[in-house]
């Protein structure tokens, strides 16, 4: 059990359960949207796009590969690595892990708004798996934001609530 002067012991177990298992949990869902959209352009299969008919045009257009690789798999990546960091602060009350996951989100969320640009003024279509995914990856964001922004606030005298 961390004690006050332990780093993970910075933000209480409660919140920590709560927040932990809400940035697993989002991000789970966004490494699947991940995956299937690599998954689907490796097949060279357009991915079902429901209501918004403009996933096919994302996904086959220029833009739709970094270095010869689908850009959904640099996402997949990021997203294994933001799931990792959110479980490990989540279990272990890893501080370095919340920090990992805030620079993660940082980092992705810059190239989605980049992504999403093309989408809208380049592209001209949207793809509404793109636009799930950078909801997902954005309260993931935000929730880890508010947690080190809660720490920062806390007055490091005495133990936390647990």
């Amino acid at each position: 059990m961390p004690t006050a002067g332990d780093a993970g012991a910075e933000v209480p177990r409660t919140t920590r359960g709560a927040l932990g298992s809400v940035m697993v949990v989002l991000s789970t869902a966004a490494l699947g949207i991940a995956l299937y959209l690599t998954w689907t352009k490796l097949q060279g299969q357009a991915p079902a796009c429901g209501i918004i008919h403009g996933c096919a045009a994302v996904e086959e257009s220029e833009y739709s590969e970094f270095l010869g690789i689908p850009v959904a798999a640099y996402g997949s990546v990021a997203t294994a690595m933001t799931l990792a960091a959110s479980f490990s602060w989540w279990r272990r009350a890893d501080p370095r892990a919340l920090y990992a996951v805030y620079g993660l989100g940082l980092i992705s969320l810059l190239a989605l708004a980049y992504l999403a640009y093309l989408e809208v003024a380049v592209i001209h279509a949207v793809c509404i798996w793109c636009v799930s995914f950078t909801i997902l990856i954005g309260l993931v964001w935000v929730i880890a934001t508010y947690v080190l922004y809660r720490r920062s606030r806390r007055p490091e005298v005495g133990p936390p609530d647990e």
